[in-house]
């Protein structure tokens, strides 16, 4: 069993539960499973996932399935949005002048259009009106069941 403070190292695949994208992967960190499945992006790195156990780096759910493994398991763990991404919250969407986004930006606010605060937060432009523009905050897969392969490399 793997402990709170140890180190676990993973390889993992994560995928739609529910919907019309039903077991359509949404991130992994093998790259033939990337390629195969045309996901890959060329800009980043598959491989292994290294992260402190119990320290809140990666989904709850996926840490807590970690800790009931031993090096070398594999397993498919559903994990409920409360474990994964959290549920949409309504408070994550909010509404702002128009001119303020504008200000910001070379280009004209659109719908579908990612824009980040000075904080560092990232969200979504829902809605685009002549004076405001409605940016939701909420992760794109809040309320969303994830189901994970996970295989336990390593633990340190």
């Amino acid at each position: 069993m793997v402990e709170p403070g140890q180190t676990a190292v993973i390889h993992y695949t994560a995928r739609m539960v529910t919907g019309a994208e039903a077991g359509e992967i949404v991130d992994t960190t093998v790259v033939d499973v990337a390629l195969e499945s045309d996901v890959y992006e060329g800009h980043r790195d598959y491989e292994p996932l290294s992260f402190e156990v119990g320290a809140g780096e990666v989904l709850q759910g996926l840490d807590e399935a970690v800790q009931e493994m031993e090096p070398g398991e594999e397993r498919t763990v559903e994990l409920s949005p409360e474990m994964a991404y959290g549920y949409h919250d309504a408070d994550q969407i909010v509404s702002l002048p128009r001119s303020d986004i504008e200000a910001r930006s070379e280009t004209k606010a659109a719908e579908g259009e990612l824009v980040t605060t000075d904080t560092g937060d990232s969200g979504w432009i829902t809605t685009v009106t002549e004076d405001t523009v409605e940016i939701d905050f909420n992760h794109e897969l809040a309320g969303e069941p994830i189901e994970c392969d996970i295989h336990l490399l390593d633990v340190r």
